[in-house]
Formats: C-alpha cells, sequence, structure tokens
C-alpha cells in the first residue's frame, strides 16, 4: 500500500533563479505538476514538510493549493550538488484506479550459510502497479543461501497487484563468498592437515 500524504501549497505565478532563492529563504520549494499534455501547474510547498516527505519511495501525494487539489506521484526532484537541499520537485499527476509503472527500492533480510553474502546486483525494480498499492521496498530473503545462488526479477515476492515490468531473468541479488573470506579460509586448511600430521602417534599397546 503506498504511503499517503498531503502537502498543502500555494499558486506560483513568478519564476526564475532570483525568485527560487526567495523561497528558499522563506522556507519553500517550487513544485510543478504536470499532467498529460496540459501545461504544468506551478506551486511552493513547504520545505520541511516535503523534503521529509520525499523520504518515502513511490509516496501518493495528495497536493492542496487555493481551492484544487491533485492526487500525484514524484516524477523528479532537484537537488543543490553540495548541500543536498531540495531546489524543485516534479510532480504527475494520477487518477484513482491508475496503473503506473514506478522503480521500487531492492533490500535484503536474512543471513546467507556460512562466510557467504548478499550482493545486490540491481538497486531498484521496475514494476507496474495501481496508484493506490505502489510499493515502498521490495525485500529479498537470503536466510540460508549458499555461495553462488543469485536470485532474479522473476524469483522476488510482489505485493498482490503488482506486476514486473522488467526483464525477470536479470539478477537481482548474488549470493557468493568474498575473496578475502574463501583466501583465508583455503590458508586454514593446510595448516589443519599439518597439524593433524604432525601431532605424535599414540605408543603401540
Amino acid at each position: 500500500m503506498a504511503t499517503k500524504i498531503t502537502l498543502e501549497g500555494s499558486v506560483r505565478n513568478e519564476f526564475g533563479k532570483g525568485v527560487a532563492r526567495r523561497l528558499r529563504v522563506a522556507q519553500l520549494i517550487p513544485a510543478s505538476i504536470y499532467a498529460g499534455g496540459a501545461e504544468p501547474t506551478h506551486v511552493t510547498l513547504p520545505m520541511k514538510e516535503t523534503t521529509l516527505a520525499l523520504r518515502h519511495a513511490n509516496a501518493l501525494f495528495t497536493i492542496k493549493f487555493g481551492n484544487e487539489s491533485r492526487i500525484a506521484v514524484v516524477k523528479d526532484v532537484q537537488r543543490n550538488p553540495v548541500k543536498r537541499i531540495v531546489e524543485h520537485v516534479d510532480f504527475y499527476e494520477v487518477k484513482a484506479g491508475e496503473k503506473i509503472d514506478v522503480e521500487v527500492p531492492v533490500f535484503v533480510e536474512g543471513t546467507p550459510k556460512g562466510a557467504a553474502v548478499a550482493f545486490i546486483d540491481v538497486q531498484e525494480l521496475k514494476v507496474r502497479a495501481d496508484v493506490a498499492n505502489l510499493p515502498e521496498r521490495l525485500v529479498v530473503n537470503v536466510d540460508g543461501l549458499t555461495d553462488g545462488t543469485k536470485v532474479f526479477a522473476k524469483d522476488v515476492k510482489l505485493p498482490e497487484g503488482v506486476v514486473l515490468d522488467m526483464d525477470g531473468e536479470e539478477s537481482v541479488v548474488s549470493v557468493t563468498v568474498p575473496e578475502d573470506a574463501a583466501t583465508s579460509e583455503e590458508a586454514e586448511t593446510p595448516a589443519s592437515a599439518s597439524a593433524a600430521s604432525d601431532a605424535p602417534a599414540s605408543d603401540a599397546k
């Protein structure tokens, strides 16, 4: 289920770098709401609330301004390359019941077997889902998986109503023993064998 967030802003009629700077000083963020081929609606949003809301991947936003409101998802976020503060947000308006394509972050849980470690090969999966059911994250369980195991996109468990929209044969998670760990194990094995062969034999009775 998508995280639902409401933001209250106001219509924006001024543009340019100078205006953007003044908005930031006033703790506001400029944003645009796109809807198909129509002209975008330009608004300003509260900086603190918007920045916190953007932590939720694929959230469903209700943006209120004046006597209007729009339901939308985030299309693009522009950040200052140094300070990383949000400078502008593009939203895409959606309708109830509409299905859209989104990219969902991949996470792993669990512990592979032995010295094996799970590595994420694809950071995000492309899926298609109803706007009211956009997943915020997808979790791959690697508990007990052995060295050499791969989890493919088609193997990832998706929420009900969510459909994979990419090559199912693409590797999402790889389980492998890191080279340093494998070298360490190989070094220990001869030493153990040598210690066993050097042990004094028990006296024959």
